[in-house]
This record gives structure tokens, C-alpha cells and sequence, in this order.
């Protein structure tokens, strides 16, 4: 005999139905809180005879205990408790951790840290991400104690708020799966939109003047500017370059590895390109290779494949790999004092952009940038180059087809 439909009796939490040749295990797990909708576990047991029937009832107890501890669970912990496991539990890399834990100190634990995940709603986390667009110290939060001192307003980029929303996202994904929660209810948060991508790289003649400063500072300098600026690298991809993967004979440079927070890891996108090189690159890398290799002889050492194509005063003998934060402050210096205000990065915008402008095709671009999903990112970024390229694509065709025959005008 069935017990009755937990839906039909709110007292009751529980029941084992009948369903053709087996039994269905359903326990009621409470309202959802963004639908107001019941919400079941259920579990399907095969058989109806008495053996099958112990086994629901089984099925029932370990049910309604999950569907307590989840209870017990979700009524008291909070987003501090529950953001600090999945910070311990989620895969990501170091330095990502490391971002994620930033978030967490420095704005979202000190807002909702002591909430109850259960009482998280859309409506909170939209007034939140709205008060750090505002002021990234929330100045305007009536909740806030103490108060910030009499400071000028600067709100948070909306990439840095869509990534906090991120940890959360993430954090109530486990709750989810962990039954701490019935639903991730994040999702239905409204994010600030996201700004399109404007690269803002240097001019054609900012670059021949970052270029004379950089060779005119020292040859070293000057070849890894050359270098980022010819074929896109990022900046921990050519701190982690070692000698071993330039192959001269070839022109090729195989990039497999970066430099991130002191240590070796993959790239960005876990997967290794090769570049071709042109031969002006090539000749700089050869000169540079041979000034390594007489600083090395005279520290007494050798050049090998695993020497750091380029490293800092601290280690001239290169065994260790400049620092990418070294040559940010480096660069950033450099062009202050050249009356230029950009950045390292922009030289990756500036190679890609004088590549689609000369008509070199987006896939073409997209992999020797490291870009992945077949150029979409490329095509995100550099939306307006593309189009340029594609009118100039359009001219070029066009001047190469015979003229079309003109039909004399009706006199």
C-alpha cells in the first residue's frame, strides 16, 4: 500500500509510490525560494515485492535526513563560511586564487560576509554591484560602520564587479551541489554590461620613439621591447622564455610556458603556439644571444637551452627570468619620460592591429596572439580593425576584376 502524496498533506513529508514495475521514493524539500514552487528529491527503486518495498523505505529515511541536514545547513551558514570553501575547493590557478581572495578581504566579506546564504537574494547583490559602481568603499551604504573618511569617490570597473559576482556565482554553485541551497540564486542578478574592449595602441610614431628610448637605455631592453612589440607576446610569455625555445635556424619561437608570481606555469590559455619570426628579429636575437652568452663566460658559466632569454640587474646570470611587474614599472617609466601615456600590454594591441591593418587575416592573427575559439576573441577586441582590413579587402578585389561592360544611355 502507498503512502499518500506528500503534496496533498503539507504535514506529511514523505512517500513511497507505486510506478508500473517499481517504487518511487519522494520527499518533499521544501518552497524554492525564487519560484514559491515545492521542490522533491525523489529516488526510483526497481520491484514492487517486499524486498523492494524495504529498500524504499530505506531510500525514505536517508532522504528526509538529507533533506534535514540541508535545512539545518542552510538556515545557518554564511556567504564568509561558504565563499572560504570554495576558495579552498575550486580549481583555478594560483594567481587567480590569489584575485579571488582580494575580492573577498577587501569588499565582498566586509558587505556580506555575515549573511546567511538563504537570505542572498538578486535584489541584494544588484544594490551591492550598484553601490561599488558608485564607490568601490561604499560610501553611500546606510549599513556601513564606521563610515570612510571624507574621500573622493572612485567606482570599480564593471570588470571588476562582474568577476566579485563571479565568486559568488560560484560560491552558491556549490552550496547547490553541496545541498546547502535548493538553487543558485545569483543568476538572476542583473550585472553591469560590460563595456566593448577599446585597445588603445601606441601610434606608428610613439612606436619608433618607444623603440630609440628602449635601445637607448641598454641593447637588452631594447630587443625585448622589439620583441613584444613585433610578435604580441604577453609580458609573462617573454619573461618565461628560455633560449631553448627560439630556433634560429627555423625563425620560430615556441611558446610553451610562462612567469607568474615567482614560478613556471602554463600560458593563458594552456596551449603552447609556435610564431614565425622575421629576419630582423631573428638577427636581434642572435646578438642578444651572444652578449648572454660572453656575460655568462665571464661569471664562469655556459648558455644553455634553459637560460632566461631575458633577466634583471639582480641575476645577470640569468637564472632567473625578469619579473613581468619589473618590466611593467620599467616600460611604464620609459614612457612617461618619452611624454607618452600607454602601457607594455598596448605593444600586443599594437602588433595586432598593424597586422589586421596590412591585411593579414584574423585566424592568422588570432593565433600568434594566443587568442582561442578560432578568433572570436581577436574579432571582440579588434572589431574595428577587422572592418578596416574588410574594406581594404573589398578595395583590393574589386581593382582586380575586369570592368563591367556599360550599356550605352537611351538618347
Amino acid at each position: 500500500m502507498a503512502l499518500a502524496d506528500p503534496s496533498s498533506d503539507p504535514r506529511r513529508r514523505g512517500a513511497i509510490r507505486v510506478r508500473g514495475r517499481s517504487l518511487q521514493v519522494r520527499v518533499s524539500a521544501g518552497d524554492d525560494p525564487v519560484t514559491g514552487r515545492r521542490s522533491y528529491l525523489t529516488e526510483t527503486i526497481s520491484g514492487t515485492d517486499a524486498t523492494a518495498r524495504k529498500r524504499a523505505e530505506k531510500a525514505l529515511t536517508r532522504l528526509l535526513r538529507r533533506v534535514d541536514v540541508a535545512r539545518t545547513v542552510e538556515s545557518s551558514i554564511s556567504f564568509r563560511e561558504a565563499s572560504g570553501e570554495w576558495l579552498q575547493s575550486t580549481e583555478v590557478e594560483e594567481s587567480t586564487r590569489h584575485t579571488y581572495q582580494g575580492y573577498l578581504t577587501r569588499t565582498l566579506l566586509p558587505a556580506i560576509g555575515d549573511t546567511p546564504l538563504r537570505d542572498l537574494n538578486p535584489r541584494t547583490l544588484e544594490k551591492l554591484y550598484v553601490s561599488l559602481r558608485r564607490c568601490r568603499l561604499r560610501c553611500s551604504d546606510p549599513k556601513l560602520t564606521p563610515k570612510p573618511p571624507a574621500h573622493t569617490c572612485r567606482p570599480l570597473a564593471v570588470s571588476t564587479v562582474r568577476q566579485m559576482h563571479a565568486v559568488i556565482s560560484g560560491t552558491m554553485e556549490m552550496a547547490v551541489r553541496w545541498d546547502w541551497l535548493d538553487t543558485n540564486i545569483s543568476r538572476g542578478a542583473r550585472l553591469p554590461r560590460a563595456k566593448a574592449p577599446e585597445p588603445d595602441p601606441p601610434s606608428s610614431r610613439q612606436a619608433a620613439l618607444l623603440l630609440e628610448r628602449a635601445f637607448a637605455m641598454d641593447d637588452d631592453w631594447g630587443t625585448l621591447v622589439w620583441l613584444v612589440m613585433t610578435t604580441g607576446l604577453r609580458r609573462a610569455e617573454v619573461c618565461g622564455l628560455r633560449f631553448g625555445r627560439i630556433d634560429f635556424d627555423e625563425e620560430i619561437v615556441d611558446i610553451r610556458r610562462t612567469w607568474v608570481r615567482g614560478r613556471e606555469k602554463d600560458t593563458k590559455t594552456h596551449q603552447a603556439r609556435r610564431i614565425a619570426l622575421d629576419s630582423e628579429t631573428v638577427t636581434l636575437l642572435r646578438e642578444h644571444r651572444e652578449r648572454v652568452a660572453e656575460r655568462l663566460r665571464t661569471l664562469g658559466t655556459t648558455l644553455t637551452d634553459q637560460t632566461f632569454v631575458f633577466s634583471g640587474l639582480q641575476t645577470p646570470d640569468h637564472s632567473q627570468p625578469y619579473s613581468p611587474n619589473a618590466v611593467t614599472q620599467r616600460y611604464k617609466g620609459m614612457a612617461e619620460r618619452a611624454g607618452i601615456d600607454t602601457h607594455i600590454h598596448a605593444l600586443r594591441h599594437y602588433s595586432a592591429t598593424e597586422l589586421l591593418t596590412a591585411g593579414v587575416d584574423l585566424r592568422t592573427v588570432a593565433g600568434r596572439l594566443g587568442h582561442g575559439a578560432g578568433g572570436a576573441t581577436t574579432l571582440k577586441v579588434y572589431a574595428a580593425w577587422v572592418a578596416a582590413s574588410d574594406r581594404k579587402a573589398a578595395e583590393v578585389a574589386a581593382a582586380r576584376m575586369p570592368r563591367p561592360p556599360r550599356r550605352a544611355a537611351a538618347g
